[in-house]
């Protein structure tokens, strides 16, 4: 499969042949660079045009900084430094970092004076036009994104671009920045995309747990001190019909008594994946002494931070299809375009949501009081409880407000899943670190909405509705019809 980069600074390119360089420091002289060239070693080869398999197998990686790496940024709370010696700032990696999750925290971070890193394989990008998918606002480079960050505050994000499946490229972006946390959002993080056909489910399960193994041997051979903070999901634990407690749960059996790892009920082969990932830390910290957080994070809506709303150029992805978008987004999307409201079924599906902003402050609030060695800790990351059946009235509500005509159907349920059932999950963790949650309100659902509503014209219908069963995953690739 060839991937197309195209940056307009320096690049420090490298194949399996040759070392790998560090990130320069400055892009002093900005040229235009196109490169074109054949990968193989991602499974998702198989879901585009065929190669040549006479070619000679390489894959090459760049890393790239748009902007100097400079030090005169500092912590609120450290004192001044002479000018000949940088300041002692956490240096955060963030894996995934032109995500949405991934590119919000970057920022947050950068704004808070940690030294950040983004590693990224762009595929999220490819994602999109492999499907015929886009984001509700329009999304700049991510180099065109690092460099309007640096023209705005002075700030410098260091960019590794390459595939953390690859151990190679990994342990040079880990012995070149040194990091002292790194941030994993760095997965193929859509149920739905892991259900369309088997070479999804493979790409899905291989990414996302080889990428992490790899995270974790680059952090016990490079950088052992290291705190990992990894997105994990709501997910895992399925709707049981007990409460659902933070990562562990304590039990009885024939007059014994244990606490042990919360039971997973994972519902497709993504949320499996991130059941594998758990499993995979839990025994890291164990026998290796690593350090690790584990955020199970729930639904995730919204789309502006304090940072991405500086710049037009800043702006986050707003998802709003049946493969990446989630139900609150998508509603918004909805009702602004006048499609009935989509509800799966009956409705009752629950789950924990999120404002994307306090998505952003978990993380940081992670970094800043982390794991003792050994220890793997987990957090449920949501702020609040929602049925699907909640969400649409509440949308509709707004939507009236704002003079939209809402409406709701039932649409048969694509998914396997409970659609009445009990949730009750426990989430006071981040909240005892001094979360101060988001809440849905009114006048953030009048903000959502108006962002769907200008950017209205941008409006694909036909992504609308679902478009993949989980009944009717197949062996044979299949592209999700336009």
């Amino acid at each position: 499969m060839a991937h197309l980069l195209t940056v307009s600074c320096p690049l420090n390119i490298s194949s399996k042949s040759r070392s790998y360089s560090k990130p320069s420091n400055q892009c002093s002289i900005p040229s235009s660079i196109s490169i074109s060239l054949p990968i193989f070693k991602s499974p998702l080869k198989k879901l585009a045009t065929k190669t040549n398999r006479s070619q000679k197998c390489h894959t090459i990686y760049a890393t790239a900084v748009s902007v100097g790496q400079e030090s005169g940024s500092q912590t609120g709370s450290m004192s001044d430094k002479t000018p000949n010696k940088a300041p002692n700032r956490t240096k955060v990696m963030v894996i995934g970092g032109d995500g949405y999750c991934g590119w919000a925290t970057s920022l947050h971070l950068s704004n808070k004076n940690y030294e950040v890193a983004v590693v990224d394989n762009l595929v999220r990008r490819h994602f999109d036009h492999q499907l015929g998918l886009d984001s509700l606002t329009p999304i700049s480079s991510i180099h065109n994104r690092i460099r309007r960050w640096k023209s705005l505050t002075e700030k410098a994000i260091q960019l590794y671009v390459g595939d953390i499946c690859d151990f190679e490229f990994l342990s040079e972006a880990f012995t070149s920045f040194k990091p002292d946390a790194v941030v994993h959002f760095g997965e193929q993080r859509s149920a739905p995309f892991s259900m369309i056909d088997r070479s999804r489910a493979v790409y899905t399960q291989h990414n996302n747990v080889i990428g992490t193994l790899n995270v974790l041997f680059a952090i016990k051979e490079f950088k052992e001190d290291c705190h990992l903070v990894k997105l994990g999901t709501m997910g895992e634990y399925g709707t049981p019909n007990i409460d659902i407690e933070e990562g562990y749960l304590t039990i009885t059996h024939n007059g014994r008594t244990d606490t042990l790892p919360y039971p997973k009920q994972a519902s497709s082969f993504y949320h499996l994946s991130k059941v594998h990932d758990s499993h995979n830390i839990a025994f890291t910290c164990k026998a290796w002494g690593i350090r690790a957080t584990d955020l199970n994070q729930g639904v995730v809506y919204g789309v502006r931070t304090d940072e991405t709303a500086m710049h037009e150029e800043l702006y986050n992805r707003f998802d709003y299809d049946g493969v990446f978008g989630t139900a609150l987004n998508r509603f918004c999307v909805q009702a602004a375009v006048g499609h009935p409201l989509t509800v799966y079924g009956k409705g009752g599906q629950t789950r924990g949501y999120l404002d994307i902003r306090d998505t952003v402050q978990c993380v940081e609030l992670a970094i800043a009081n982390p794991a003792k060695r050994g220890e793997f800790r987990v957090f449920n990351q949501f702020t609040e409880q929602f049925s699907v059946n909640e969400l649409a009235s509440l949308v509709t509500k707004a939507g009236q407000n704002l003079g939209l005509e809402v409406q709701t159907i039932s649409v048969p349920n694509p998914r396997v899943e409970a659609e009445e059932h009990y949730y009750n999950a426990k989430h006071t963790k981040l909240v005892e670190l001094g979360l101060k949650p988001h809440l849905l309100s009114d006048s953030l659902l009048d903000s959502l909405l108006n962002v769907a509503v200008q950017y209205k014209d941008r409006v694909d219908l036909k992504q609308i509705m679902p478009s993949v069963s989980w009944r009717k995953i197949g062996a044979k690739p299949k592209t999700i019809a336009a």
